[in-house]
This record gives structure tokens, C-alpha cells and sequence, in this order.
């Protein structure tokens, strides 16, 4: 830190901004202002700073000047003005040039089907207002290609030839560029057949649209080098859309200052990493503000927690967002933001649409919590506006939430407390509903109270909240319950010991500035450059050379470009990667090597890529192709200019118990404990906190279940042990909460296997129109849970299961999968497969469930294309049959035997 000098860290969100700031004398600031509120200032971020130095250096800073920037060092910051412009398609004016003949390829997209039960299918919008059509085209040489053309040959950038069969026509496209300068579009997004390997052309239409005037131009090829033109395309449309609204904030935020030339100015990208003001652009700016929370925990808890993997919980009023990291962040390189994908490095992070505004119903004897939101406004019941029920009334009545210790600002004059009596009530016609279910059901059964119901509520949220855990740990291959769980954000507190119980998680992690985390992580977030470029070769020794090469040369581009913005070649450091997949599959692993997977002489000098790649393939898919040949798509170098920021501070240590400020009655499980409450700014490093407790933050509250306990550890964090609590066994009555668990954990388990089986196919039917169904199935071959996917399939595929347990019986054994789609066995129509697998538990002979997946093929070799001929006359001509075969028997797959039934 420079002697005298401030620091701040500012997330930018949609309804609030938080800021942290470091004096120069090291004391802390945190402040919370809203992002808009045009009536007091401009901008929440400047205006943040200006109260922190006019408080700080006691001297006034009118907020109709721009603030002198002599005692700033550092701003970093993370914003949501990409992501709400995207929303809210807010974004700048722009046209997409594109290949003659593909004018309506963004617009068409892809056969995705996100939403397949919507009776009214809303296509999104596209970004662009124009499409000029450009007369050129690049095309791949191929040696076995019967089109017989004499044009100039060129070397692409993977090592590949492209034949340009026609040159950019610059004089019809001067004339349809200013045609969009007339219509006053200055903005330009290009997209072209072929350019992530060959990027001539959208290199020389770029320059021939800034001299013309556009002060935007966003080129594939430039902004994200990887196959596949329809992400390729949206994400070069959405950073011509964009990147303006980022420049045109920027511009507006930088001249509230004096001589900010010389202040670091940073923000923060998609990635979790942080980037010079002049390089922030839209395509990487998407998860910004989300991004922060995530470097926030990963900083803070990955190390204290002696290297164990960890789970980031973010709970919000309308939605909680879950990640993982476990000493590396993980990527995603496509994601769909408001129907645009952008095909650009981001943090994986997974939303599920559960939060304290979560709504509650019950419906067909189940409790039922969201994805319906209360909002903001009217919000809860409690909120005094004449709101819905909610995860925050539950946890209200319940006596989770202290009404005294939340801020007053509810009622007609924003100064009442919440309304308890108003959350009562509105329960109580809920637990009648639920009563007069349970007793038309069996008369015998004990009728709820009303805070049994909401204790219900609360555990059946809690379950939706542990299906995205789940999905980036179990269905990734992933123990849950050796991960530690760092929770953050507003609701997470009152959820955090439940959750990890129900995950079996031994500990909760709650950092002092969780309420603030994003704006904290930003702080500690360190400086990112990457370099990527597109690749065509085997990943075997003959090509090692050459990969090594251009590792080194990726390597290269990124220490300059950091050492550029002033970081010391000791500072830093690079990884690279290779994104690899198997030949004639279509799911590629960004795989690196790290210390796990060192060099060899048979290897990568970089490490052994291989191995890296086999191993992540088996932890996600759960096999392995031998022999099959391994591709690499692309290289990539991810460079870190290290910050060197150490922002931990010691908090005095305990020399005596905590004493709690108060006593309250809390309802846990089944009845009141007595909970004692805790002020988190008194307690002090070693204070033990046994459950059941409450500690109460600025921001949050935490509660300590009871057989858990709470340790305040050397810099003020909380840390929870989470205790085994008392076991209840489920019987076989009726429990409408039991019910509702055990349906979220089976639709999960259902879930992960569409996710994989859309993973890992090369269908379009099945990766994008998602015309596949999953589901369990009990020991009698009945469906016990099916994840949302298609009805005609999932109406059928229990007769298909039975079919199979009594025609083959005892001969299904442990290590078996059956492929079946005879109508006779239970099938749809023949393009429908379905391949079934019996779980087996460890001493039983026969299975204790059947899990079955049911795709639709594109054709199965009918005498008609498509497998459906209308004039067959026999089930053979509509294509191959099959009643019971084993695609895999004993854990050996019959690849050469299935190729047999195909050829007949």
C-alpha cells in the first residue's frame, strides 16, 4: 500500500452498492448506499468515496466537484451496468455484418428448448437493429472434397488450409456501411464463416468501418477465437451492444475525479479476475458484480480451512447462487444471459430460484416453496404492504428473525417493526389448508401446529437449495460432504447449519464481511490477462512440439501485457490449458495440469494433459473411451498479475464466555429452545458459542442450530461445527414434509442425469431441443420421480422398466445396461431408445431401483429418412428393433455387438 494513501472496493449492484475502503492509518470502512437515488447524488460509487474521505481527512468535498484523487491508490470495482443493459436491452444501437447468405442465422440460433412446458414460447430478441450481408467466403480445404475449384489457397491459424472461394467485396460494403452511418448505427459487430481460424477478412472489414467513422467494432475472431459461429456470433453482438454502455458509464464515473490518470483504476470480469479500466469490455462483463463474492470467499475460506474444497452459498431475497473452488475458480465458456449466449470464460455459478422471498404453497399434499418471489415490493407479509408468504415469514414466526434487532422501515411512514401477528395469521389459514389435506387423508393422523407447518416450509427451501449444491458436486463427481460451506449474502445466515446438515457437511464458514463479501472479494481479487487461440491436432507425442510452442508463445503474450500495466515478472504467474475432447464427440474439458499432473518424458514439457483429461472425463461421466483419439480445440493461457494485498486484521482475543444480550424462544425441529443472542461486533477471537444461538450482524443473522456450535476465530470470522443432531427414521405414513424432501432429492438425482446425458451427446435433438426424459424407478419397475422433461416418454417408460424385470428376470446383474424400443416392450415409436440400468445395493440380489433414460434419434435406418415412413408395412422397415439388449453386461460395453444389430 502507498504510504497515505486509500483503497476502495466497490460492487456495484442492481439495488445496492457496498463499498470497502482501507485508510492509511489501516482502519476499515464498510458502507452501503443504494446504486440509484438521482435526487442526492449521480453516481453511488463516487459518491461512496467522497463521504469516506470528507469523514476520513475531516475536510469537505462538495458533490458538485470532482473529487482530487492526490490520496487515492487504488479503485476497484465490479458493476451490473453490462448485465442490466443485456436484461433490460438497454444497449447501444448496432448491426451485424455476417457471410452472404447467413443474414438469419443469429435470429434462427439454435433448437434450444429452456423452457419446453411454456404453452407460449417468447423468442428472445436479438441485439442488432441491421444485417448487412458480406460478399466473401472462406472455406476449409479437404482432401476428399469432390467440388473441383481453382482459387487461392491460404494457411489458417491452427496450421490448416482454407480456400477463398470469393474476397471481401469492399465497394458493396462501403455503400451498405453508410447506409447504417445515415440511419445513425456506430456500432458494428462481424461475424464470419471460418474467422476464428482465419480472421483476414474480419480484420480488413474492422478497418475499413473505423475509417469510415463506427466507433465500435467487435470481431469474432478477436473476441472469443472458438468454433461454432452462433455463440461466436452472439457473443461479438453482445459486445458491440455493451461496450459502449461500459465506456459511456466509465467516461461518466471518471470525470467526477481530477487527474485520475493516475489513480489504479481496476474492474472486475467474468472471469474472477480484475482488468485495467481502458480494457473492460461487455462479453466479459456479465457476472462482474457476482464474480467478486466468489474471489470473496475463495480468498478467505480455501486457505483458513486447511485446503478443503469449498462451497459458496449465496442467498438473496429472490434467488441464491451456489459455486465451487477448490484451489483453482472454475469456468464455464457458454453461458445464456437474457436468451444471448456468450461464449467468453465465466465463473460457474449455478442460480436456483429460492430465496427469503420465496413464496409458499401447498398443493396436492405437498409443501411447495417458489420459484414465484414476493419481490421487494409488496414483498413478504411482514413487510406491512399486504405482501404473500414467505421463507422470511417462516423463519419470522419461527423466532429466527428478532424484529427489534432488524431495521424499522416497514409501514406507511418506513418506521414500524416486521409484523409478527400479520405473519401468524396469514399461516394460520395455511396450516387449516394443510390440516383438513392431512385428516381427508387418515383421520388417525395428529393435526399440525403452526409452527410445524412453517418448520416444514423452511426444511423443504432448504432441500431446493441443496439441488444446485448437489449438481456442481455430486453430479460432477464430487464428495458434498467433504466440502466446507462459505455462505454470504443477506438470508444465508438463518439456513447455512440446515444446509450442510442435510448435505453432510462438517463445517459453515461465515466471513465478517459476508454481508459485504462481493465488494471484499474485489479487494483481494488479483489482476487477469489471457490469451486463447484455436487449435486442430491429435493430442499425441507427434504434436507435443507444437503445442509446447504455442503454449510458450501464449505464455509470452501474457507476461508482457502484464508486466505492461506494472507488475514485476516475480509476480507473476501462468497456467495453461488445453481444451480437449474425444474424436466424434462434441463435449470439450478446459483441462490444465497444475502439480498434480507434472511433466514427463513421454509428455507436454507443460505437464500431462492427458491424464488430466481422462481423469476429470471419468469424475464427471463416470467413463472412459480407451483408445479412442483425443482432439484439442484450443490453447489457453490464463495469466495473474498477484495484488499482494493482505487485508486480514486480528481481532482482540477472549479472556472470558460471551455474554448474550438477550434470551429468546426459537423454534428448532420440533419445539422451542431457549437461544441465547449474540451481538457479532462484541464477541471476540476464541469465544465458543454452542447452539442453539442466534448472532446478530449489521447486514445478517446467523443461527447456530442446537448440537452445532459457533467459534469466533484470530480475524472476527465465524466458524460452525455442525453437529450430527438427533436421527429420525422415515416410516411408511403419510408425512406431507417428508413427501416433499424426498421429491427434491429424487428430481435432483434425475436432473443430473439429464445434464450429463445433455453433456456428453453429439445429438441436436438431445443437446439442444431436449427431446430426452430421465427418471427413477422403484424395486417393482414403478416411476417414483421423473425430471421435467417429456410427457409421451415418461407415460411409457415404466412399462418399459417392468418389460425388462419379467422378461429377463434374474439374468439382469450388477454391472448391466439394457437398450430397449419395441412397442411390444414398451416403447413409444422406434426413434425413441431407452437404455435402462438396475442399481444394485451391496448384499441384495435383486435391484433396489432402476434408473432410465429415453432419447429421441434423429433416424434409426427406416426406408424412409427420419424413421418414420407412412406406408410401412412392417415395424423393420420403420428401422433396427430392439426388445432387450444389453448395451453394457458386467461393466463391459458391447460396442462391436451393437454394431452388429445396426447392420443387419
Amino acid at each position: 500500500m502507498v504510504q497515505g494513501k486509500f483503497q476502495f472496493a466497490i460492487d456495484r449492484g442492481g439495488t445496492f452498492t457496498d463499498i470497502w475502503a482501507r485508510c492509511p492509518n489501516g482502519k476499515v470502512i464498510v458502507m452501503k448506499l443504494l446504486s440509484e437515488d438521482p435526487s442526492n447524488y449521480p453516481d453511488a460509487p463516487r459518491e461512496g468515496i467522497r463521504r469516506i474521505l470528507e469523514k476520513e481527512l475531516k475536510q469537505p468535498f462538495p458533490a458538485s466537484q470532482p473529487l482530487a484523487t492526490s490520496t487515492i491508490d487504488w479503485i476497484r470495482m465490479g458493476t451490473t451496468v453490462a448485465t442490466n443493459a443485456l436484461l433490460e436491452r438497454k444497449g447501444e444501437r448496432m448491426a451485424l455484418v455476417i457471410t452472404k447468405g447467413f443474414r438469419d442465422l443469429l435470429h434462427i440460433g439454435n433448437q434450444s428448448r429452456p423452457k419446453i412446458f411454456d404453452l407460449e414460447i417468447v423468442m428472445p430478441e436479438v441485439l442488432y437493429e441491421e444485417v448487412v450481408e458480406v460478399e466473401e467466403r472462406v472455406v476449409l480445404k479437404k482432401s476428399n472434397c469432390m467440388l473441383k475449384t481453382q482459387c487461392p489457397v491460404e494457411k489458417a491459424s491452427t496450421g490448416e488450409e482454407v480456400e477463398i472461394w470469393e474476397k471481401v467485396n469492399t465497394t458493396k460494403l462501403r455503400e451498405d456501411l453508410e447506409r447504417l452511418l445515415a440511419k445513425g448505427i456506430r456500432c458494428l459487430a462481424v461475424t464470419l464463416m471460418h474467422s476464428y481460424i482465419y480472421p483476414g477478412h474480419e480484420e480488413e472489414i474492422g478497418r475499413l468501418a473505423e475509417s469510415m467513422g463506427f466507433t465500435h467494432v467487435s470481431l469474432s475472431s478477436s473476441t472469443m477465437p472458438m468454433a461454432r459461429i452462433v455463440p461466436r456470433g452472439y457473443t461479438a453482438c453482445a459486445d458491440a451492444y455493451l461496450t459502449p454502455c461500459i465506456k459511456r458509464y466509465l467516461g461518466s464515473f471518471v470525470s467526477g475525479f481530477t487527474d485520475i490518470q493516475d489513480v489504479k483504476v481496476q474492474f472486475m470480469q467474468s472471469d474472477g479476475g480484475l482488468t485495467p479500466m481502458n480494457k473492460f469490455i461487455g462479453s466479459r462483463a456479465i457476472l462482474s458484480g457476482p464474480a467478486g463474492g466468489v474471489v470473496g470467499y475463495a480468498m478467505t475460506t480455501y486457505e483458513k480451512e486447511a485446503g478443503l474444497p469449498v462451497i459458496g452459498f449465496d442467498m438473496g431475497g429472490t434467488s441464491t447462487d451456489v459455486s465451487r473452488y477448490a484451489g483453482q475458480f472454475e469456468h464455464v465458456f457458454e453461458m445464456t444471459t437474457a436468451g444471448i449466449m456468450i461464449q467468453a470464460p465465466q465463473l460457474d455459478v449455478n442460480t436456483v430460484a429460492a430465496g427469503g422471498g420465496s413464496r409458499l404453497f401447498f398443493r396436492g399434499g405437498m409443501f411447495v416453496v417458489g420459484p414465484e418471489s414476493a419481490g421487494a415490493h409488496p414483498g413478504p407479509v411482514c413487510y406491512r404492504k399486504g405482501g404473500y408468504l414467505t421463507v422470511t415469514d417462516a423463519n419470522l414466526v419461527l423466532g429466527r428473525l428478532i424484529p427489534e434487532y432488524f431495521p424499522h422501515i416497514f409501514g406507511e411512514n418506513e418506521n414500524e417493526p416486521l409484523d409478527v401477528s400479520a405473519s401468524r395469521k396469514a399461516f394460520q389459514l395455511l396450516v387449516d389448508e394443510v390440516n383438513k389435506f392431512v385428516t381427508s387423508q387418515d383421520e388417525c393422523q395428529p393435526l399440525m401446529s403452526l409452527e410445524q407447518v412453517a418448520m416444514g416450509f423452511i426444511k423443504v427451501a432448504n432441500e431446493s437449495m441443496c439441488r444446485p449444491i448437489r449438481a456442481l458436486t455430486q453430479a460432477k463427481g464430487y464428495d458434498t460432504s467433504v466440502h466446507v460451506l462459505a455462505c454470504f449474502g443477506g438470508a444465508g445466515g438463518q439456513h447455512a447449519c440446515a444446509i450442510a446438515k442435510a448435505l453432510g457437511m462438517k463445517t459453515v464458514f461465515l466471513h465478517k464481511y459476508a454481508g459485504i463479501l462481493s465488494a471484499y472479494g474485489i479487494a483481494l481479487a488479483d489482476v487477469v490477462h489471457e490469451q486463447q487461440e484455436p487449435c486442430s491436432v491429435k493430442y499425441v507425442s507427434e504434436s507435443f512440439s507444437y503445442l509446447d510452442e504455442r503454449i510458450a508463445y501464449l505464455t509470452d503474450q501474457c507476461v508482457q501485457e502484464l508486466m505492461s500495466q506494472g507488475f514485476h515478472r516475480d509476480d507473476i504467474s501462468t497456467e495453461p490449458y488445453l481444451h480437449l475432447r474425444y474424436e466424434g464427440t462434441d463435449c470439450a474439458l478446459m483441462c490444465c495440469t497444475g502439480s498434480e499432473f507434472p511433466a514427463t518424458g513421454a509428455t507436454s514439457k507443460y505437464g500431462d494433459f492427458e491424464k488430466a483429461f481422462l481423469q476429470r472425463y471419468k469424475l464427471e461421466f463416470g467413463f472412459v473411451i480407451s483408445g479412442r483419439p483425443i482432439l484439442v480445440d484450443n490453447v489457453r493461457v490464463r495469466g495473474v498479475g498477484r495484488s499482494c494485498v493482505d487485508l486480514e486484521q486480528d481481532i482482540g482475543k477472549a479472556t472470558s464466555s460471551p455474554v448474550p444480550e438477550a434470551k429468546r424462544e426459537v423454534f428448532f425441529d420440533d419445539s422451542y429452545h431457549s437461544t441465547n443472542l449474540f451481538n457479532l461486533e462484541s464477541l471476540l477471537a476464541g469465544h465458543v458459542i454452542p447452539g442453539p444461538a442466534i448472532i446478530i450482524d449489521k447486514n445478517s443473522t446467523i443461527v447456530i442450530e442446537p448440537f452445532c456450535e459457533a467459534t469466533i476465530t484470530k480475524s472476527g470470522d465465524v466458524k460452525i461445527k455442525i453437529g450430527s443432531g438427533i436421527v429420525r427414521k422415515v416410516g411408511k405414513e403419510l408425512d406431507a414434509i417428508q413427501l416433499s424432501i424426498f421429491s427434491h432429492r429424487f428430481m435432483s438425482t434425475a436432473e443430473q442425469m439429464g445434464r450429463v446425458l445433455q453433456r456428453t451427446s453429439i445429438s441436436t435433438n438431445i443437446k439442444e431441443r431436449l427431446d430426452f426424459s430421465c427418471a427413477m424407478f422403484g424395486p417393482d419397475g414403478g416411476l417414483v420421480a421423473n425430471a421435467p422433461h417429456i410427457p409421451v416418454h415418461l407415460g411409457a417408460m415404466q412399462e418399459t422398466v417392468q418389460y425388462q424385470m419379467n422378461s429377463l428376470g434374474d439374468a439382469i446383474t450388477e454391472g448391466d445396461v439394457i437398450l430397449s424400443n419395441h412397442p411390444m416392450a414398451g416403447g413409444s415409436h422406434l426413434p425413441d431408445l431407452t437404455v435402462i440400468t438396475p442399481v444394485f445395493w451391496p448384499g441384495e440380489q435383486k435391484p433396489v431401483f432402476f434408473v432410465a433414460n429415453r432419447g429421441h434419434h434423429a433416424d434409426i435406418g427406416g426406408i424412409t429418412p427420419g424413421s418414420m415412413p407412412p406406408h410401412s408395412k412392417s415395424i423393420f422397415e420403420e428401422g433396427a428393433v430392439f426388445k432387450s439388449f444389453f448395451l453394457v453386461k458386467n461393466g463391459i460395453f458391447q460396442e462391436q455387438g451393437q454394431f452388429g444389430l445396426w447392420t443387419i
